[in-house]
Order: structure tokens, then sequence, then C-alpha cells
């Protein structure tokens, strides 16, 4: 009977999306649903099922939103290589399908693919360690855990993502001299060696680290203000809830560090079709050099695209990434019973 109340009461706490279901679960009936790999997280789920679910979200926004990116991507380059692409997000989509086809705006999708899913898996799984250690699991609202949390998760997962983001980006310019993802990553091995791989990775990392410091404080501020507007409609598990505050992440995030996409994507594809060569990966080199040729609104080129890119792209991942989290928190509570 005691057991039979036990799971009852565990149910009616999952179905309100309250976190400590699992837990006091677990302690009554001691099973270390959290201990597959060693530490206990919040949410019932271990750091493999963070990696597992934050693998999935990656996946599934880059995927979804890959033809915005090289949109982004041509251009960021539009001057540096040369290219005859209309400025106009929309002449620019049509300019692509009219001359190389739907698929030309797919190029360099499967680097990406090989690069977003185990660089999300790190970065999910490193941003839920480090929040619940620096107390941003706490009640209460954690602005400072939450950007530190997700600074350190986005330094960790470009060191995974970075290479695969440089072959992605190589592809995707007009008339790419590269057979493929493989012809790519082998020739810039033999002809630039293993540091052209990496070349853009403190930019990145610059970018990055506002990006997702505004990017994390900004969802987890907006699922407080949603709850707080209607705490019945509005809770964790409320897809909406997700949608919502990503897309206003992403779309705030990626605004502030345009500039910054704008040195990294001329670092990762200079001396590519033309495109400009720079002494130094200086991210100062770079902006003087940029904005001494063709003035400092083009360090603002692709801000539409890129906006466009990150606010449903934020939206796609959050949302994905809270229901494989639910999906995995449900999975195990009904395993270990």
């Amino acid at each position: 009977m005691a057991e039979t109340a036990s799971e009852l009461r565990k149910q009616i706490l999952l179905k309100h999306g309250e976190q400590k279901a699992s837990t006091s679960y677990d302690e009554e009936r001691s099973i270390p649903v959290k201990e597959q790999l060693g530490e206990n997280l919040h949410d019932g789920l271990s750091f493999g099922q963070f990696m597992l679910a934050g693998s999935v979200a990656g996946m599934v926004e880059h995927m979804a939103m890959f033809p915005v990116d090289t949109l982004k991507t041509r251009m960021q380059m539009l001057a540096s290589a040369g290219g005859s692409y209309h400025s106009g997000v929309g002449k620019s989509f049509l300019s692509i399908v009219r001359k190389e086809g739907p698929f030309g705006l797919y190029r360099g999708i499967g680097a990406m693919g090989l690069g977003a899913g185990p660089a999300h898996a790190v970065y999910f799984s490193v941003y839920e360690v480090c929040k619940e250690k620096l107390g941003g699991n706490k009640p209460g609202h954690h602005p400072l855990a939450h950007a530190a949390s997700g600074v350190i998760a986005t330094t960790a997962s470009d060191a995974v993502l970075t290479p695969m983001d440089v072959v992605k980006q190589r592809l995707q310019l007009r008339s790419s001299p590269y057979r493929g993802v493989m012809d790519c990553i082998t020739r810039i091995f033999r002809e630039e060696g293993i540091r052209a791989f990496y070349v853009s990775y403190r930019t990145t990392v610059v970018m990055n680290a506002p990006f997702t410091a505004v990017h994390f404080a900004t969802y987890e501020a907006m699922k407080k203000v949603l709850s707080g507007i209607s705490p019945e409609s509005a809770s964790e598990e409320n897809l909406l809830v997700h949608i919502m505050a990503g897309g206003t992440a992403g779309a705030l995030a990626s605004a502030i560090t345009t500039p910054f996409d704008v040195v990294k994507t001329r670092l990762q594809c200079q001396g590519v079709c033309g495109a400009d060569k720079f002494t130094s990966s200086s991210i100062g080199n770079v902006v003087q050099t940029i904005v001494s040729k063709e003035g400092p609104t083009a360090l603002l080129r692709g801000l539409k695209p890129r906006m466009l890119f990150h606010a449903p792209a934020a939206a796609i991942c959050w949302s994905t990434y809270e229901a494989s989290k639910n999906f995995l928190h449900h999975w195990s509570a009904h395993s270990s019973s």
C-alpha cells in the first residue's frame, strides 16, 4: 500500500513539472536514478542524459535552420570574396536558388551534422553541471550564475565545433573549390595545417562568451517573467514558454554579437574563392582591415539573417532540449519503478 501511494504521489508531482519529484521518490525507494555516471544532478538526469538531450537539440536546430545560415555566410563574405549577391535576404535567397538550385542552400550541411551533435552534447551538459554548482537552480533569479555557466559551456563546446564550422563555412561559399566534407578536411590539413581548423577559435570564444551570457540570462529571465504572468499555463513544461523565451534570447544575443561573427567568418574563409587574407588572427587586425576597405557597416553584414537564424533556432533548440529532458526524466522514472 505504501509503495502504491508513493507511486501515485510521484506521478502527480511529475505531471506538475516539479524538479524534486524524482529526488524525493528515489530517496524513499533508495533507487539512485541520477547516479548512472557518478554525479547526481537536478531534474533527475545524469550527465550522460544531459549530453544526449543536448545532442538531439543541437542536431535539430542546425539542420532545420541551415539554409538561413548559408545566407548569412554568403552575405558576410560578399565583398571579400567578390560575390555578386544582393544585400537583401530575400534577393540573396532567390539568387542562390536560381543559380545553384535548392541544394545550394544545404552545401556543407554534412560538416555541421558531424559537429553539432557532439558540440551541443558538451554545451548543455557542461551548462547544467555549472549551473548546479554555481547555485543557478536555487529558488529565485540568478542571472550571474546562468551567464557564467553559459560562458564556461560555450568555451568547451566551441573547441569541439570550430573545426567543423570552418569546413561548413568554406563549403557554403559560392563556387567553393571543395567537392565535399572529406575533401575539404583533407585539403585544409594538407595545405594549411591543423592550425587552420582553429584559426577562429579565439574570435569564436570572444563572440560566444557575451552571446551565451546574454542568451542564457535572457532565457532564464524570460521563463521567470512568463511564469509570473500566467503561472497556471507558463510552467517549466510548457512548450510555448520555451519557444518564446528561447526566441527572445536568440534574437537579442545574435544582434549584439554580429560584428564578432563577421570577423569569425572572414578568418575561417580567408584565401578561399578570392577572399582576403589576414596577416594575423588578431580580432583588432581583422576589424581594422574590414573597416578600412569596406567601412564600419561591413561589421553588421548578415545581421538580419543572423537574427532570423538565431531567434527560431534558439526556440527550436530549447524546446527540443527541454522536451528531450522531460522524455528522459519520465523514462528514468519508469525504468526505476
